[in-house]
């Protein structure tokens, strides 16, 4: 099967480049940064206008009809420029209320935050003290909240500074539930897809700075990419980038297509991506050496992104641990399993 994007998708995602290297530079997004800002509204009004939050919705609903692998390549540049805007959030928050009255506010600029927790009294929401509204799911149901009324979430320190965050209660009063255990399970799928595909692209950007950084370095009249360890490395990251690749696109085409194995797809794409994208990050440090590890360099950024990514929507732990249930129902009926 061909898992490369078609045409019109590397059109889409060259657009995208184009327009998140304008409004999400590195200078842009270490401006905002230092504002405090909770998110920056350019870059998030701009994304509004080019439709990007209808990408996966059908016509009748007012978006663009496209489907999940088209919201992917949009969420893949995201995480390649820390763009910090509530895009995935608020794509997951449209998909969960589809056909509501909530599916017009949000595409036209409403802020959504999405998450799952297994079952906990309160869980870390990206964007939630923003948020017009949050979407909770757990194993048995989807719960709405609306915070145009009421007290929101406060923000809470956090490592990613791209993105405020804040606690949500499990049992936050006034909720209205959407959706049983099914849609539960789709929620969750769509969410850990998103944040594996988000973390692909911190990882990419993270490879190509540490690549470009092995090239100009220089160390006993060398570059230290001509050295065998630091080739080693960078070789390592490049592997786990383009597993990252393989597992997410794979993942986000059967969410697009409805595949009767997405649940596994999804899951096998978080584990891959979280443990993949650690890996990653670790290596780009040691390649940039000292000057990797402070908060003068970019490459901060991409880590804490991803550091967040890993465990929103359930860690590689919780993936793992679905994917052995899921494996072994399989087993137990005598279904194949690859």
């Amino acid at each position: 099967m061909d898992f490369e994007l078609s045409d019109d998708q590397v059109a889409l995602r060259d657009a995208a480049r184009d327009l998140l290297d304008g409004y999400a530079a590195p200078a842009k997004v270490r401006a905002h940064v230092a504002s405090l800002a909770p998110y920056d509204p350019t870059v998030w009004k701009a994304m509004i206008e080019q439709g990007w939050l209808g990408i996966d919705l059908p016509e009748t609903d007012g978006g663009l009809g496209l489907g999940f692998v088209e919201a992917a390549v949009l969420m893949e540049e995201v995480g390649r420029h820390v763009a910090p805007a509530p895009f995935h959030q608020t794509l997951l928050a449209l998909g969960a209320t589809t056909g509501s009255d909530w599916t017009e506010r949000l595409l036209g600029g409403a802020i959504g935050a999405v998450a799952w927790h297994p079952g906990q009294d309160a869980v870390l929401v990206p964007y939630a003290p923003v948020a017009d509204v949050v979407v909770l799911a757990s194993p048995d149901r989807v719960v709405l909240h609306d915070l145009t009324t009421g007290e929101r979430p406060k923000a809470e320190p956090a490592m990613d500074q791209t993105r405020c965050v804040g606690w949500v209660p499990a049992g936050r009063p006034g909720g209205t539930e959407i959706g049983g255990p099914e849609q539960a399970a789709a929620l969750l799928d769509r969410g850990a897809v998103a944040t594996a595909v988000e973390s692909l692209g911190a990882a990419q950007r993270a490879l190509e700075m540490a690549v470009d950084h092995a090239k100009t370095r220089v160390q006993f009249g060398k570059p230290i990419g001509s050295f065998q360890a630091v080739k080693h490395r960078c070789a390592d990251m490049l592997v786990d980038v383009e597993g990252m690749r393989s597992t997410a696109y794979h993942a986000a085409w059967s969410v697009a297509a409805a595949d009767p194995d997405v649940a596994v797809a999804a899951s096998t794409a978080k584990v891959w991506c979280a443990d993949a994208a650690r890996r990653t990050m670790a290596s780009a440090l040691q390649v940039h050496g000292g000057i990797g590890f402070t908060w003068d360099h970019d490459l901060h950024f991409f880590l804490k992104r991803a550091q967040l990514d890993q465990v929103s929507f359930g860690d590689a732990r919780v993936h793992r641990d679905r994917l052995a249930r899921l494996l072994r129902a399989k087993v137990e009926t005598g279904t194949p399993i690859v």
